[in-house]
């Protein structure tokens, strides 16, 4: 075996699968505080790999992204923000399964941005980390993103720079299956978000006031502050204040608003159906701080995919959905009007959409449905469909990710370390790779790797990002059949940025 690879050696030597360049927050890991032109020993592998996604006669899907200050209604609160469009979420972009997707970006923010294509098993150099796949896009810089879609589902987009994602600053991604019957007479997509920004705060005002050790990719304030959502969701001992009974500490943030489609609840959204129609909703969960428990008033939801793949039908009341996690359910829609509803897990407050096949007086902003209180199930409790399990192999090797972290100072790690501290965890290409995520802290984590989906151990569950519960361990493998560097990290924005990161990185 390889002597083991050092952060510096990783950044001076195999970081990247097109000769690409660090940022800041990277580049303060290497000693002699240089930027590297950084070598693409990966690029014959990374090509290799894209050609066999693309399917014969496949579509080219074009699209443009152009991020900049925009002002949103979000339903009578009227916020000054950053935007891919004059309304959130962004553009829809949709593809199908082979397709080569082509999407310009003109960056007219004042700032450094990219685009993450988030759950995409797609080339290294298109993934949009900033100092680990590609040079960032500079205010007034535009760059190309073009890739190939290899499997259907549900996805989204967003930035990985700093904390813009807890803007206006993501959209959805659909991936249809050619094969697939049409089973639905109608699809609804509903964004799931929490909101800050304009409102007299800034997400770059919520990480300053958080403090502490900014150990994430991008570097921070680092100044000290007061946590938001008060309490202390230690491993250590302490008291937290947004509790949820199914996740434990919830939260930093204490939100002003919760938005469906960019709406508050006391102007929400409208979803219109007949009645006895099957509607299939892809829920995405695009908020930075909170998970959502969602049900649909007078329904019971059947779950049919997570993260963009098939699982065992499960019919339930409600079902919670963690940052960065997608779930398509099913439901045959009654005559009448009935409240969609996505409350704050271990919060206070909800989002609300209505949904309208009849006539009645639309529920009010604080309607609370009884199924919300019924049957309640974790996307981790599901079951894979047959198609899409991993076939039985021994892994040929095993990463353990032990999580932890502290609020004074506000820092989170992966194995005692921040991601520009972190030695990679390292894999080679056809490896079966089992990772072993253990948490040590009173805070749920949404864990999520790049490039690649895993199984869960127990039940096969397909999945790109799965909650880890407090004190609680969570095993999934991969294979590692997409060479470059990859990270794994929390999906919590605040957490992510100051440290909760790890490079998952193939040996060339």
């Amino acid at each position: 075996m390889s002597p083991p690879l050092t952060r510096r050696h990783l950044i001076a030597g195999i970081a990247g699968a097109a000769g690409l360049a660090g940022t800041a927050g990277v580049v303060a890991a290497v000693a002699d505080r240089n930027t590297p032109k950084l070598v693409a020993p990966h690029a014959e592998a990374v090509r290799r790999a894209e050609l066999a996604r693309h399917r014969p006669g496949a579509a080219t899907v074009r699209a443009t992204l152009n991020p900049r200050p925009v002002t949103l209604d979000l339903g009578g609160a009227t916020v000054d923000t950053w935007g891919y469009a004059e309304t959130a979420p962004g553009p829809l972009i949709r593809a199908t399964a082979g397709d080569l997707l082509h999407v310009d970006v003109v960056n007219d923010l004042p700032a450094d941005t990219s685009v993450h294509w988030h759950g995409i098993a797609l080339r290294n150099d298109m993934d949009g980390v900033p100092g680990v796949t590609q040079d960032p896009i500079g205010a007034g810089g535009r760059f190309t993103y073009e890739f190939t879609v290899p499997d259907p589902g549900t996805y989204f987009y967003h930035p990985h720079s700093g904390v813009q994602l807890d803007r206006a600053l993501y959209g959805v991604l659909i991936v249809d299956d050619p094969n697939d019957a049409g089973r639905y007479d109608q699809e609804w997509i509903v964004v799931l978000d929490d909101w800050v920004d304009g409102t007299g705060r800034t997400p770059d005002d919520v990480l300053a006031a958080l403090g502490g050790d900014m150990g994430g990719m991008h570097g921070g304030h680092g100044m000290p502050g007061m946590n938001h959502g008060g309490g202390m969701p230690m491993g250590d001992g302490g008291m937290e204040t947004m509790m949820s009974p199914l996740l434990g500490g919830a939260g930093d943030v204490d939100y002003p608003h919760y938005l469906i489609n960019g709406r508050v609840p006391a102007a929400p959204v409208t979803l219109t159906a007949r009645p006895r129609q099957r509607v299939r909703i892809r829920l995405v969960n695009a908020a930075s701080d909170t998970a959502f428990r969602v049900a649909l008033g007078g329904h019971r939801l059947t779950v049919t995919h997570t993260d963009g793949f098939p699982v065992v039908p499960d019919v339930t009341d409600a079902v919670v959905v963690g940052m960065g996690e997608r779930v398509d359910v099913e439901v045959v829609v009654a005559d009448g009007v009935f409240p969609l509803v996505a409350v704050a897990e271990g919060k206070t407050g909800q989002a609300l959409a209505v949904v309208r096949t009849g006539g009645g007086q639309p529920p009010s902003a604080q309607v609370r449905p009884a199924e919300l209180d019924r049957r309640v199930i974790l996307t981790s409790q599901l079951r894979a469909a047959d198609s899409v399990r991993l076939p039985q192999r021994a892994p040929g090797r095993t990463h353990e990710l032990v999580l932890g972290g502290s609020m004074m100072p506000y820092r989170w790690t992966i194995n005692g370390k921040t991601f520009t501290n972190a030695e990679p965890l390292l894999v080679r290409e056809g490896e079966r790779v089992r990772l072993r995520m253990v948490n040590q802290t009173m805070m749920f984590h949404p864990m999520h790797v790049h490039g690649h989906t895993f199984a869960l151990r127990d039940g096969g569950l397909r999945k790109d990002t799965v909650i880890v519960t407090p004190h609680q361990n969570v095993t999934v493998e991969l294979d590692a059949d997409n060479p470059g560097q990859w990270m794994i990290h929390c999906h919590n924005i605040y957490h992510a940025e100051t440290g909760m990161m790890i490079n998952l990185a193939y040996q060339p």
